[in-house]
């Protein structure tokens, strides 16, 4: 019997990992640059420019977004550690997405190499 371990090692023998060495290439020729934490998970610190898919509604949000129908968009997608953006990237690649890659280590390696996180602004009520 499967285990989530070997869900993430099996997604990532079918997709493509950028490394962290080549993620902000990756990133600038991205036409889409996605996160697929949960969304407290998002608020506490993302990399510039993402935008929040958590990944419990990936598949619905790619099917009924039209700005995201084109099977031919380049995309970066992320997560904490690369297990849920792996099976994420097996998912949207069995979509017909051809033009998807998960960087490595996700943004807990980001963070590690010390590159620039961002946290969304809250309004003050004061």
């Amino acid at each position: 019997m499967k285990n989530v371990h070997d869900m993430v090692a099996a997604a990532k023998a079918e997709i493509r990992e950028v490394p962290l060495a080549q993620s902000e290439d990756a990133i600038k020729q991205a036409d889409l640059l996605i996160d697929v934490r949960e969304p407290d998970e998002f608020h506490a610190g993302h990399i510039p420019g993402a935008v929040n898919i958590p990944r419990g509604i990936l598949e619905f949000k790619l099917t009924n977004d039209p700005a995201l129908e084109d099977r031919g968009l380049k995309m970066v997608i992320y997560c904490k550690n690369s297990g849920r953006s792996a099976l994420s990237a097996k998912a949207m690649k069995e979509m017909g997405y051809i033009h998807v890659q998960s960087i490595a280590g996700g943004i807990d390696a980001w963070q590690g190499a010390d590159k620039l996180v961002v946290k969304p602004e809250l309004p003050d009520f004061d």
